[in-house]
């Protein structure tokens, strides 16, 4: 089973994510392409690396994740890269997607792709990237396409900050239903809070229960299910990330968390923790 994710920021009327799937097919028809996601923001790097993180281990060991997103090649992004990491194969620009996805786990090998001189003169990024991502998903090695390094591209601007009373951290994605999702993963609220009271502060509001679902809301406030709709809450979702809602809210008919509190990507969420 050779399985090749795509994820891009191409959207879905044009013609480049089928060209690509085209180009992959031509190149290995018994490759299984899945789409994880044609929607993200244009060049929202934080935005990728959240959706990667959350869905490539849903995936089998040995996957190969094909990353179309800013995928140009200038001063700021000087080189392509492929990674293996958690026995997955990534490949994408080095300009900050990868380093932000390794932080919790360390890379098992990184190459910077060196094959750009082997393909015809008109090839586009994307054909090296397909290229790299046809060679993985048969089995070959990273040291054939590129040479290995040890660093990538850090972004630093958008990393939680923490200090003994507080973690900062940031809104990095907003879904389907306009829940605003931060970078603050559950393993680093359990590693700071210890035990103490703690309180989630955002645009002059504030939380101080997070969720571990999202009818506890219900106990919470002790009302009913159907008389907690509309109200804001605060919860660590599926890919164990802090996230603000409103439950069981219509983002076209009546709004959402990013609309009703004015959330929007980059802005500040803080946990404060009290002794």
């Amino acid at each position: 089973m050779s399985i090749i994710t795509l994820t891009t920021d191409y959207g879905l009327k044009d013609y480049f994510v089928g060209a690509l799937k085209g180009k992959i097919l031509t190149e290995f028809p018994e490759a299984q392409i899945v789409d994880i996601s044609h929607g993200i923001d244009p060049f929202n790097i934080a935005e990728t690396s959240y959706i990667i993180g959350a869905a490539y281990s849903s995936f089998p060991k040995g996957t190969v994740h094909l990353i179309g997103v800013d995928v140009e090649i200038n001063k700021e992004t000087p080189q392509h890269i492929a990674m293996q990491w958690n026995d997955h194969y990534f490949i994408c620009a080095d300009n900050g997607i990868l380093s932000i996805l390794t932080q919790k786990i360390v890379p098992q090998k990184i190459v910077a792709i060196n094959i750009h001189d082997r393909l015809p003169t008109d090839a586009s990024e994307l054909d090296v990237f397909k290229t790299v991502a046809v060679h993985l998903a048969k089995g070959g090695l990273l040291n054939v396409i590129g040479k290995e390094i040890k660093s990538l591209k850090e972004i630093t601007d958008l990393k939680p900050v923490v200090t003994e009373n507080q973690i900062k951290g940031f809104v990095t994605y907003i879904d389907n239903y306009g829940n605003v999702v931060t970078n603050i993963t559950k393993k680093l609220f359990l590693e700071h809070s210890k035990g103490r009271a703690y309180e989630v502060r955002f645009k002059n509001k504030s939380q101080k229960t997070i969720l571990a679902k999202y009818s506890e809301i219900a106990q919470v406030l002790k009302r009913t299910i159907k008389d907690c709709e509309g109200e804001k809450l605060v919860i660590f979702n599926d890919a164990d990330y802090l996230e603000i809602a409103i439950y069981k809210s219509n983002p076209e008919k009546i709004g959402s968390a990013a609309s009703l509190l004015g959330l929007n990507y980059r802005d500040v969420v803080t946990i404060d923790f009290f002794n």
